[in-house]
């Protein structure tokens, strides 16, 4: 008997390995699955760089960077296919280009209302949306933020705008064009906060001296990739991807690269 086992026990090994790599790797992308995922042959990584959270550009270099690019084309890479990255400084421009696939993933915060344009894959980062007061403003939370004669400053097709519209009652959302103008709002006096999350907020808080983040928060964003509608082969591929990426530990690789404070990675 014992020589039988030790005859079993390579098989019996080797098969136990084959099916946890099986529960780790994301299926291999067959045709139909690459054909949806990037059906001109290259994925194009839309991303957003006006929020840090998302991506940037160096001033110097002129590259785009981020927590985004570094999904996209780990993404890319694992398909099989090239990558090429499409910058966006309109958030609300960038969602409505997903009607006419002009790009095949992006990155940004899940809301339902996002939902008749996108799909969403399990989120894979989580971040705090609270307020930055202005200089000399007695608002100390979020609930007082929301009562008669504030204003508030956010980017329009943002997931804070959207909440907000939903959510306060008697505060008036005042939406800008995109985030460095809901910025200038605020420098302005045309409202007392401005509405986004807190890492871009930290980082804005620093430039405008007496301004200050509530420690508070209305919510929290749900950093997730959204494929255009109606591609259900590439979406379950990416959800496996964006799971085993949480798992292998490429999420929190890509927040430290990007120097994220405030950023984590969704459970």
């Amino acid at each position: 008997m014992k020589g039988i086992e030790s005859l079993l026990a390579p098989p019996v090994i080797a098969l136990a390995a084959f099916l946890a790599a099986c529960a780790t790797t994301p299926p291999a992308t067959g045709p139909g699955v690459r054909a949806e995922l990037a059906p001109t042959g290259t994925l194009r990584v839309a991303v957003f760089t006006g929020n840090p959270v998302l991506g940037s550009r160096d001033k110097a270099s002129g590259e785009v960077t981020g927590t985004t690019v570094t999904m996209g084309r780990a993404l890319a890479a694992r398909a099989d296919v090239p990558a090429r990255i499409i910058e966006y400084t309109a958030i609300a421009k960038l969602v409505e280009d997903a009607k006419t696939g002009e790009w095949d993933i992006a990155v940004f915060a899940f809301d339902p209302a996002r939902r008749s344009v996108v799909d969403f894959a399990p989120p894979h980062i989580v971040v705090d949306l609270t307020f930055l007061v202005a200089p000399g403003s007695t608002i100390g939370s979020v609930a007082e933020a929301d009562r008669p004669g504030v204003n508030i400053a956010a980017a329009r097709g943002a997931a804070t705008t959207l909440y907000l519209q939903r959510e306060f009652k008697q505060a008036q959302v005042v939406q800008a064009d995109n985030e460095p103008a809901a910025f200038n709002l605020l420098k302005e006096g045309k409202a007392q906060v401005y509405a986004q999350n807190r890492y871009m907020l930290l980082g804005l808080a620093d430039s405008l001296p007496g301004a200050r983040v509530l420690e508070d928060r209305f919510s929290a964003a749900e950093m997730s990739i959204a494929l255009p509608m109606g591609r259900p082969a590439a979406l379950a591929y990416v959800s496996e991807f964006v799971e085993q990426s949480k798992k292998s530990g490429t999420v929190q690789r890509a927040i430290e690269t990007a120097k994220l404070r405030g950023v984590r990675v969704a459970p």
